[in-house]
Order: C-alpha cells, then structure tokens, then sequence
C-alpha cells in the first residue's frame, strides 16, 4: 500500500526524521505533538492544560491539512509526565473530541521531549 507525508506550516515542523503524518489509504497517522508554538517554534510556559491545549491545536492543523478533524480521530495515546496531571489533561482533552470519543491509551513516561509535560498522538480515518 502506497502512503504519503503530509506537512502544514500551521503545526511544528519534525524536529527529527518523521513526518508530521502519514496517510496510508483511509487511515492517517498523526505523529506526536509536543506544545510547540508553530509560530515561533518555543515552547508554551504553563501548566499541563496550557501544554495540552497548544498540543491539541497542534494535532487540528495537522488534521486540517488532511482534510480532517477531530471528528475523524478513531485513536488517541496520551503520554503524560505525571499521571497527576490526568485529570487536568482529560478536562482540555474533553474540549477537542467530539461524542463519541476516540479509542484512547493514556500512559505515564519517564521523560518527554524537551521536557515537555504532554505528548499525543492521533490516528484518523480519513477514507
């Protein structure tokens, strides 16, 4: 099966080698977003709702770029630095999916990248 990179300038750019997604027939596979503001490339300040947000925001442009929304999302994982921070992650995640929500695996990680607090990633059917 063929599959195809997709990129927007509306998310970070791969800071490393991945694609920002991958459409593999009617699936898309979006790669995990950390709270990089596209923009400038910084991380966003704050707290674990602020960082979910900005990852959130993320994951949209992305989707939008494929023709997508959350409404597509059949899979979601949740890495959290601190399974503390699930309750407030899960109030800002609630915002973004629609109902019913996506399959989901939430795991606690011993580290993220650049130390971030929360990464996600999303996978779409798109068909």
């Amino acid at each position: 099966m063929a599959h195809q990179a997709l990129a927007t300038d509306r998310a970070p750019q791969a800071i490393g080698p991945y694609s920002q997604a991958i459409r593999a027939g009617d699936l898309l596979f979006v790669s995990g977003q950390i709270p990089l503001d596209p923009a400038t490339g910084t991380l966003v300040e704050g707290d674990v709702s602020a960082q979910t947000r900005r990852v959130f925001d993320n994951l949209a442009a992305i989707l939008a770029a494929a023709g997508a929304s959350f409404e597509h999302v059949v899979k979601t994982t949740v890495f959290l630095l601190d399974m503390n921070d699930f309750a407030a992650m899960n109030a800002v995640y609630a915002t973004y999916v629609p109902t019913p929500p996506p399959a989901r695996s939430t795991v606690q990680v011993s580290r993220l990248p650049r130390d971030v607090r929360v990464e996600i990633d999303v996978i779409a059917h798109v068909g």
